[in-house]
């Protein structure tokens, strides 16, 4: 996916897990397939997972995992990762990686919930239960900052749209709500706690349920709006309507929240196009919805 990819496979996370957890040495270590953009995953035996960046800018999100999980959990309505291991670098991989428990699950797709409304309200107490936490010394969580902070990034974007034809993205639409939300009033409240990446990917239902939610390194303070992406990235419209009623979205929130969950599609979409199959398609998914949405 990234030029600047650290090659990882089986045969060196069973050094990392020999060298420095030898309780773990003879489990079984085996790839798991995973979309995710930053971080590889391997099983470790039945219970375990270890978790490594793949690239540089993903090392200070294992260190912000392995500091503010524990204390997050406790106040969340939802399981999270339990780190039970702190990686250091060895064997010729240089960044700091994690031994997590197992949480068992599987990741909701979008057009295939078969508990969309319910869904919607355990989302909302998540977030609701995100926004309420008051820990001192919290981070700046990464996308917490004002939605300007994206414009250009997101104009590179529709640009490069552009001159993808085959992907039909209607680039004047997009255009007009991200204008649109660059006028909205920006969040003059104090920052709330965030997970800052409600990827589907990143949560994990049960019957069609909300039992964990997981990659915590996007998380810290920053504008409520960052965590309505599952608004559109997951769930039907009259879902949908059920998450905002539930978080209370006031109408400058709910834009900007629309915008940075298109800024994200917008910008995933012609840098994963071709490397990251549900990647790509959880952004077009998000391309149609928000533009259908206005």
């Amino acid at each position: 996916m990234h030029p600047d990819e650290h090659p990882v496979d089986d045969d060196l996370v069973r050094r990392l897990v020999a060298g420095q957890f030898p309780q773990w040495a003879g489990l079984a270590v085996e790839r798991f397939p995973s979309g995710g953009t930053v971080n590889g995953m391997y099983r470790l035996g039945d219970g375990m997972v270890v978790r490594l960046p793949l690239v540089a800018g993903g090392a200070p999100d294992v260190l912000l995992e392995q500091d503010w999980l524990p204390r997050l959990a406790t106040r969340l309505p939802t399981a999270i990762p339990d780190v039970l291991g702190a990686g250091e670098p060895a064997e010729g991989y240089p960044w700091p990686w994690s031994v997590y428990r197992w949480l068992a699950g599987d990741n909701p797709e979008a057009g295939a919930l078969s508990e969309p409304v319910p869904l919607a309200q355990d989302l909302a107490r998540f977030v609701a239960a995100m926004r309420g936490i008051t820990l001192p010394g919290a981070p700046r969580a990464h996308r917490g900052g004002p939605l300007a902070t994206l414009d250009a990034a997101t104009r590179a974007a529709i640009g490069a749209l552009r001159e993808i034809p085959e992907e039909g993205v209607d680039c004047d639409a997009a255009s007009a709500v991200w204008e649109d939300a660059l006028r909205a009033p920006a969040w003059d409240g104090p920052p709330v706690w965030l997970h800052a990446d409600l990827m589907p990917g990143n949560l994990l239902v049960h019957a069609g349920r909300l039992t964990s939610v997981i990659d915590f390194g996007c998380t810290g303070v920053g504008d409520p709006a960052c965590d309505l992406f599952p608004a559109w990235n997951l769930l039907p419209a009259d879902a949908r309507k059920v998450f905002r009623e539930a978080l209370d979205v006031d109408d400058a929130t709910w834009t900007r929240g629309r915008a940075r969950t298109l800024s994200q599609a917008l910008i995933a979409l012609p840098y994963y196009r071709k490397t990251n199959p549900s990647m790509a398609r959880n952004a077009r998914h998000v391309i149609r919805e928000v533009l259908a949405d206005r």
